[in-house]
């Protein structure tokens, strides 16, 4: 798990790590950063109704990537959106926490970590 952690606190830092580029032009990792912002909404939402007492801890992440990447209109929109979708996706889906949901959790964990990395080895400086 704090592998996890660290990996998620990297794409926050190599986020903040990029090039400078016009207010509302698109970043070659976008794509990435809104399926990472997803992964955190539906983190967000299973892992509270799972019991893991961690509060807003995946809200605090999405917050921590949007302030990092300071991404202005459009950007900004799509990866609010993400984190939404992941979130009212699964809170459509899960109203317990269910052995299926705590599979679930271990994958989004796992592909989130992933991206990060991913982001990590190809825009860190």
């Amino acid at each position: 798990m704090l592998k996890r952690l660290l990996a998620l606190s990297l794409v926050v830092a190599t986020c903040s790590l990029a090039p400078a580029r016009a207010q509302d032009g698109a970043a070659p990792f976008d794509a990435d950063l809104q399926r990472f912002a997803e992964i955190l909404g539906t983190l967000h939402y299973l892992r509270g109704i799972c019991g893991s007492n961690e509060g807003a801890k995946w809200r605090n992440e999405m917050q921590a990537l949007i302030d990092a990447e300071t991404p202005a209109g459009d950007r900004r929109t799509r990866l609010i959106a993400g984190f939404n979708r992941g979130y009212n996706g699964f809170q459509q889906t899960y109203r317990t926490c269910t052995p299926a949901a705590k599979v679930a959790i271990r994958r989004y964990l796992e592909e989130g970590s992933k991206i990060s990395r991913d982001l990590t080895a190809r825009y860190a400086n």
